[in-house]
């Protein structure tokens, strides 16, 4: 059982930064490919971000494609999602995820273990 827990959600204005880290309670954690998801009331959960268990190889959604930057730290057992020119639209609940394999996926039902997400807001 792995246990997620994401943090650095906030208030920001549009343009603005956030750095949103998710801390994995296992000592396996370099073995999970991880991904972060995101919610918007009303839509339904949507692929943000997903990065292969060594850092060697990370995808991104079209919508935030030169604006975040996800990254790990196993030695932390701690992944990251830096946010740079944020926009309204990019308003949501954050949530990590791992999976039971070496690659990233933008698939969220190959992810087996959710945080419990943290909330993004983005005034305009």
């Amino acid at each position: 059982q792995v246990q997620l827990v994401e943090s650095g959600g906030g208030l920001v204005q549009a343009g603005g930064s956030l750095r949103l880290s998710c801390v994995a309670s296992t000592r396996t954690f370099s073995v999970y490919a991880m991904g972060w998801f995101r919610q918007a009331p009303g839509k339904e959960r949507e692929f943000v971000a997903a990065i292969s268990w060594n850092g060697g190889r990370t995808s991104y959604a079209d919508s935030v494609k030169g604006r975040f930057t996800i990254s790990r730290d196993n030695t932390k057992n701690t992944l990251y999602l830096q946010m740079n020119s944020l926009k309204p639209e990019d308003t949501a609940v954050y949530y990590c995820a791992a999976r039971d394999g070496l690659y990233d996926s933008n698939e969220s039902h190959l992810y087996t273990y959710w945080g419990r997400g943290t909330q993004v807001t983005v005034s305009s």
